[in-house]
């Protein structure tokens, strides 16, 4: 797709343009796109302005003082409480009047979209346009009673004698009275008329019609401030603030068109997030229950603080209840619950053990039981005997200053040169070069593995009590029950835990200022204590590193708008030129989204910027890991996730992953797998994770994208042998910067064509003998592994008698459904063979739908193919019984030699066997029952390979058998009746999948055998007929297809023994199959070692060959610029949430090699994106 591309198709810009002015005007709908009669307009513009008609009736009684402004505002309220009511109560009763003949009407975001018929002014459909009315009933009152409410305080707020008091300007106030009630008429409307869609929107779905209440909360908050103004005596910063907020009220309306202003639900979870990290010391939360807990729990403790009477009470309380709270709770508290389920009921808390769940034993709890008393002791004994005076160059406070000055420059320094590139720019000579295996790479990290077990330690006991000394010696503790003491020093108390690096920095920051600023007088040390000081200092600098990141992320959309070919847009000029002239601007836009904590929304993904509105860090309303795009790759990441997460334990302890934080950002590549992870909250020696991974199958914007990836980490860990010693960062300016490589025990994928094996001559004709081979080696193991279930085989000669090949099969059939279930090789996947499929389609596309139908499982149907002329009459209910006329059509469909079908009316004969243990390997008696001439049996005793037959037997050991003779195995290579039975079951079997001839397969037949295509025959027909035989053979025949491969490659077998590895080896470390089985799928979650698949592209002709192999190998990893991802997500849900811009072929969703745009939108939570997997939270110990 080219750079200009539209942003919105035709079809979306008409309904954008319908939209937006709804927005803005709270609801109306003026821009309908059809015909409507004038009174639809001038019904909503009555309904517009009746809050302020009821609002100007009590302002005209006030002004002529008739009435008090308290009276007036209760006579507006119930006004409008009793209009509003009557409103509500019109569209019940037009809903009803029609509820009989109303066409079904579905509440959705393009409800604006429908077509009305009118008949009147105020006709039942006139109604329910203008006023579509609540979904539940409650909602009509409270919605009406809030309605009086506001307008009852609106008209009071706005009362014209109560705005010159404020400003003493007769034209002010005019400009105030008629623009703040426009501003209350836009809330009262979306309120009780008709709810706009808004610009600012975090759920996808309004469940319980909270969007109604959102510009309603903020004309209330403007409200209550100039409340609090009115009944507080002489607070001339509450004057100056309702001077502010009077003329801010104005604008409310392009706020909240602009989306700046966010929703209730993602405004009080970011409200809680807020005040949790930098007013309590906590950290952001993966859960909403969560969030809210842990918000209440450290309220609680900031306020209980306030009420101890002494201060070493204080100290210990705080020092104390922020260690516990900066662990994880949640977690502890799953461990404990297992651990106590675990010793009551061990049988049956097996199956509680989840993913990557905390074990918390005597070991984690020793430890932080012994942290813990440590820091009590530390904070008790330094505040009762230390000497609280002033600070000071040589007082305990400033030796304390010094030494954690020097712990910050020492792991600053530890944590940077563990990253292959310092700060991101120059690469770091100490990092290991030219990294591409896992024993070279671990032989050369061994030095930096040191230096991150150093830095652990420093990190997590030795800062933490360098800090508690420090703040156990602080002045300011002497200040009982003063509020900004309890508040500042429970906050850094906790976060000494929480957060140690950041409250390390933000600790040498005060300390540093105190040493250089020495005046008492001066406002830092007058009016501020060292707990408010530290929260300051942490509050700005979390705002100025979200500044410089939002700034990076400007000028990178900025440049490559330009420099980028494929982003240079015809009005690209425009737009920089406008960026350059109004750069101030962009810089007020940036700081100020970075003060609220906001993304930076670029328009469409262009260098237009907005101002979202806040949200929570997470960005997604929905439980973390709820929700994926589940297919067939999902496995590859359920199989590795719990690697690469102990991988991620590790990185982050030793900090070769950087400053992570909530929030952070990171991407993993390895082949065509991309993971994506998100820091969700992190603590005292843990960190919470949630990893997604991206599609496999990869678009054209997907590869290119993932080739620039590719490009970054080959250019930091595999091309630097040459390169001088602190050579730049190439990409810098990249929103991807590497930080390492992890060892993770994943699958390698290797792709090979097999077009010099499969169509060999030489090769295909050596593939009958071999199956031969194989098939006799899987049907005597399937026989001697159904002996072991026998419990006495001394019975051998009591079974002959009671006809021991008909039990002996009754009782296969009773174990072939989950035989079935567990395998692939259903009978039902034999389907008419198509060549329609991709090169490393291994399934043939007409069996994909159903081949996997539960209905299907209990039941094996015979499958036949139609052929013109045929007539199918055989009973699938019966399937061990034929009909005359489909012993016919067996006979003469194919002009096959006729065979003398009355005699399988008969009895089989008796096998008698030499051997009496014979009957423990015999083969079901329906196994040789094919309908094949004698002369091919003769054919097939011939060539039948009776060495082999006979090591095979010599290989089993029957040591389930109590007593046995000596000479067993003897005798069973002995008993011709057992290796005749043999015969028959080989030659059922290649009849079915050969057919009679003797020829060499041609390479399409043996694809075809492979997959399950095999076309139509009577032998193929009697094949199917027996369901575990069928499986039996075509899992050999898969397994002879192997064996070619590795001979072709690695050379012929020189002896059976060797034969004997290879199949053994297929057996327990091979999965060979399709990549379209459910077994496939298993055998990745079980970790099989091998798998092999088998292809074809019918538009080359070429066969390929698909082997995963698990081990471990690198990934590598690289640091995001959060912002860069919040403000595309933002992005993101803008663009489908409110312009609902879905279109596949959008410019927002096109390459982008410097953003990452099309991969950054995949990683989105779903609905908006569409990551194949997302885990749960994942808990990562770091100690």
């Amino acid at each position: 797709m080219g750079p200009d591309v539209p942003l919105l198709n035709d079809y979306k810009q008409e309904f954008f343009l319908k939209r937006f002015p709804q927005t803005v005007l709270g609801g109306p709908r003026f821009k309908l796109g059809y015909c409507a009669p004038p009174y639809i307009y001038v019904n909503q513009i009555i309904l517009f302005l009746t809050p302020w008609v009821l609002g100007g009736v009590g302002t005209l009684l006030y002004q002529l003082g008739v009435m008090k402004d308290y009276y007036t505002a209760a006579l507006s309220g119930g006004l409008m409480f009793v209009t509003a009511l009557i409103l509500q109560m019109t569209n019940l009763y037009a809903k009803q009047k029609t509820v009989t003949v109303e066409r079904m009407q579905m509440q959705n975001t393009l409800t604006d979209e429908d077509e009305f018929e009118f008949s009147s002014c105020v006709g039942s459909e006139t109604v329910k346009f203008i006023i579509p009315g609540k979904k539940y009933i409650i909602n009509t009152v409270f919605h009406s009673l809030l309605a009086g409410v506001l307008c009852g305080l609106g008209t009071w707020y706005l009362l014209p004698n109560r705005i010159t008091l404020l400003y003493s300007n007769i034209g002010g106030t005019v400009m105030i009275f008629v623009f703040g009630w426009v501003t209350i008429c836009i809330g009262e409307y979306s309120l009780i008329i008709n709810t706009a869609t808004e610009t600012a929107t975090f759920q996808a779905l309004d469940t319980y019609e909270i969007t109604a209440l959102m510009r309603p909360f903020y004309i209330f908050v403007f409200i209550a401030v100039d409340l609090a103004h009115r009944f507080a005596v002489n607070t001339p910063i509450l004057e100056q603030t309702n001077q502010i907020l009077h003329i801010i009220f104005l604008f409310l309306p392009f706020l909240w068109a602009m989306g700046i202003l966010p929703p209730l639900d993602a405004l009080f979870l970011w409200g809680m997030e807020q005040l949790l990290e930098f007013g309590l010391g906590g950290s952001p939360m993966s859960s909403n229950t969560k969030l809210l807990v842990m918000f209440l729990i450290s309220a609680g403790t900031a306020i209980a603080s306030y009420f101890i009477p002494s201060t070493l009470g204080v100290i210990l309380f705080m020092t104390g209840f922020g260690f516990i709270l900066s662990l994880n709770l949640s977690e502890i508290g799953f461990a404990f619950k297992h651990t106590m389920i675990s010793h009551l009921a061990s049988s049956k808390s097996k199956n509680m053990h989840r993913g990557l769940r905390i074990q918390f034993g005597w070991r984690e709890f020793i430890f932080y039981l012994t942290v813990l008393t440590f820091a009590l002791i530390e904070a008790s004994l330094l505040h009762q005997f230390a000497d609280f005076s002033s600070f000071s160059k040589a007082s305990p406070q400033a030796v304390a200053s010094y030494i954690l000055i020097i712990l910050l420059v020492i792991m600053w320094i530890l944590r940077e040169i563990q990253r292959v590139y310092l700060f991101g720019v120059f690469r770091n000579p100490f990092y290991p070069k030219d990294v591409r295996t896992v024993t070279v790479f671990m032989d050369k990290q061994r030095r930096l593995m040191k230096v991150g077990v150093v830095r652990r330690i420093l990190l997590t006991l030795v800062s933490p009590f360098a800090m508690i000394a420090f703040l156990s010696l602080d002045r300011s503790l002497q200040n009982l029950h003063s509020v900004s003491v309890c508040i500042g020093f429970t906050r850094i108390f906790r976060m000494v835990w929480q957060n140690t690096e950041n409250a390390l920095l933000d600790i040498v920051v005060v300390s540093i200022a105190q040493m250089l600023v020495f005046n008492p007088d001066l406002w830092w040390n007058r009016s501020l204590d060292t707990g408010i000081r530290l929260l300051l200092v942490g509050i700005l600098r979390d705002r100025l590193l979200q500044f410089v990141s939002k700034l990076q992320f400007a000028i990178a959309i900025l440049l490559t708008s330009w420099t980028e070919k494929k982003q240079r847009r015809k009005s690209t000029a425009t737009l920089i030129t406008l960026n350059v002239v109004f750069f101030p601007i962009l810089l007020t836009f940036v700081a100020i989204s970075a003060v609220l904590s906001s993304p930076l929304l670029p328009l469409f993904t262009l260098p237009v910027f907005l101002i979202g509105f806040p949200r929570p860090i997470r960005s997604w309303p929905g439980p973390v890991g709820a929700t994926a795009c589940v297919c067939s790759d999902t496995v590859y990441y359920q199989q590795m996730v719990p690697s690469l997460a102990v991988a991620l334990q590790s990185a982050l302890a030793a900090g070769s992953l950087g400053l992570s934080l909530p929030g952070s950002h990171y991407l993993c590549r390895f082949q065509d797998r991309l993971m994506w992870i998100l820091v969700l909250e992190k603590g005292f020696t843990y960190c919470g994770v949630n990893i997604k991974g991206l599609e496999l199958q990869e678009t054209s914007c997907h590869a290119a994208e993932a080739h620039r990836v590719d490009e970054i980490f080959e250019m930091a860990f595999e091309h630097q042998e040459h390169t001088q010693i602190l050579s730049p960062n190439h990409h810098f300016g990249h929103i991807l910067t590497p930080c390492t490589v992890l060892p993770v025990r994943l699958y390698s994928d290797a792709r090979n064509v097999l077009s010099g094996i499969i169509d060999s001559h030489e090769n295909l004709k050596h593939l009958k003998d071999d199956f031969i081979k194989v098939l006799v080696w899987m049907l005597i193991q399937y026989c001697y592994k159904k002996s072991k279930t026998w419990e006495s085989p001394g019975n051998a000669d009591k079974n002959k008698k009671r006809s021991f090949p008909e039990n002996q099969h009754s009782g296969a059939v009773e174990r072939s459904r989950p035989l079935r279930e567990e395998d692939s090789f259903s009978v039902d996947t034999i389907e008419d063979w198509t060549d329609d499929s991709d090169i490393f389609d291994l399934e043939p596309s007409s069996r994909l739908k159903d081949r996997r139908e539960p209905g299907h499982l209990g039941t094996t149907p015979k499958v036949h193919l139609s052929i013109p002329g045929s007539v199918e009459t055989e009973s699938q209910d019966i399937p061990q019984e034929m009909s005359p006329e489909d012993k016919l059509y067996r006979a003469v469909v194919l002009g096959l030699p006729a065979v003398d079908k009355g005699k399988q009316q008969e009895v089989l004969p008796q096998v008698e066997f030499s051997c009496s243990y014979s009957e423990l390997l015999s083969i079901p008696e329906e196994w040789r029952t094919a309908p094949v001439p004698s002369s091919k049996v003769n054919e097939m005793r011939q060539r039948f390979p009776e060495e082999w037959y006979h090591f095979i037997l010599s290989q089993l050991d029957f040591l389930h058998l109590k007593e046995k003779p000596s000479n067993l195995l003897e005798d069973l290579m002995k008993d011709k009746a057992l290796k005749d039975l043999y015969i028959h079951g080989v030659l059922s079997c290649c009849f079915g999948l050969f057919g009679l001839d003797n020829t060499v397969p041609a390479p399409s037949h043996v694809f075809r055998a492979y997959t399950g295509g095999i076309p139509w025959s009577v032998g193929l027909d009697w094949l199917t007929g027996k369901p575990e035989l069928f499986q039996l053979a075509l899992k050999a025949f898969r397994y002879t297809f192997k064996l070619m491969v590795d001979k072709a490659s690695l050379g012929p077998v020189e002896n059976f023994k060797e034969l004997v590895n290879y199949l053994e080896e297929y057996e327990n470390d091979w999965y060979i199959g399709l990549v379209s089985d459910l077994e496939w799928q298993q055998a990745v979650l079980q970790e099989k070692p091998y798998l092999f698949s088998l292809g074809h592209d019918p538009n080359m002709g070429i066969y390929t060959g698909r082997v995963l192999t698990l081990q471990e190998l690198l990934v590598q990893v690289g640091k995001l610029n959060d912002e860069a991802v919040r403000g595309q997500w933002a992005n993101l849900s803008w663009e489908l949430l409110y312009a609902t811009n879905d279109d596949e072929e959008r410019y927002s969703i096109q390459a982008h090699p410097v953003l990452l745009r099309n991969l950054t939108v995949q990683a989105a939570d779903p609905p908006l994106g569409y990551p194949v997997y997302s885990s749960d939270f994942l808990h990562l110990p770091l100690f």
